[in-house]
């Protein structure tokens, strides 16, 4: 929870100090006015409103708070769709030169993923996880990886033969082992260290 507290000549004006500080709207604060203004005689004991405004912090406004300035560097022009999910926030943007904050197979979206969860970290106690969409890139993407996983499955099936695939982020290994997880087959395995961390596809043996 953060908080601030302003004086000015009218309630209006201290409560608006107080928003822009926090960088909300009004609809997202609470506030109580702590002095209401005197205007005194001759200007003599005259007092100025006083008003604190508390706002319960969003992991998702957090996160866009941070993309806000690195999107408008990037040159893009986006709008903004949030979703909760049970554990984390899906945070879809759509709009123009979207590319670049795609970037080549996805790593500046996943760059830009992982440091939105650490601004995250760092701002709130309780730290839900954002995954950062791009016009429907991730879903694409889900798809592609989920397809691949068991193209390489059936090859270890009929090899034998064990497939490490190329580095991928905790997300996308995360797709992999999800997609084959049920298989009686085959197993996924990490290796590596990040942002090399690969996923090993091998034969069960029983």
């Amino acid at each position: 929870m953060r908080s601030a507290e302003k004086t000015a000549k009218t309630v209006r004006e201290a409560l608006d100090l107080a928003l822009a500080e926090l960088g909300i709207g009004l609809e997202d604060a609470e506030y109580e006015i702590l002095e209401m203004p005197k205007s005194g005689i001759w200007g003599l004991g005259s007092k100025e409103a006083r008003v604190r405004v508390t706002t319960e912090e969003n992991a998702a406004r957090v996160a866009i708070a941070f993309l806000e300035p690195v999107l408008a560097k990037l040159g893009a022009k986006a709008t903004c769709a949030v979703e909760e999910k049970e554990d984390f926030f899906w945070i879809s943007y759509v709009g123009e030169n979207m590319g670049r904050v795609i970037g080549r197979r996805g790593e500046t979206l996943n760059a830009l993923q992982y440091l939105v969860n650490l601004a995250v970290g760092k701002n709130l106690t309780k730290k839900p996880r954002i995954i950062l969409d791009v016009e429907g890139y991730r879903q694409s993407r889900t798809e592609t990886l989920a397809a691949l996983a068991k193209k390489v499955a059936n090859k270890v099936k009929r090899t034998g033969r064990d497939v490490m695939l190329e580095p991928m982020s905790p997300y996308e290994r995360r797709i992999i082992h999800m997609t084959l997880q049920e298989d009686a087959f085959v197993q996924t395995l990490s290796q590596g260290e990040e942002p090399a961390r690969r996923v090993v596809i091998t034969k069960k043996r029983y």
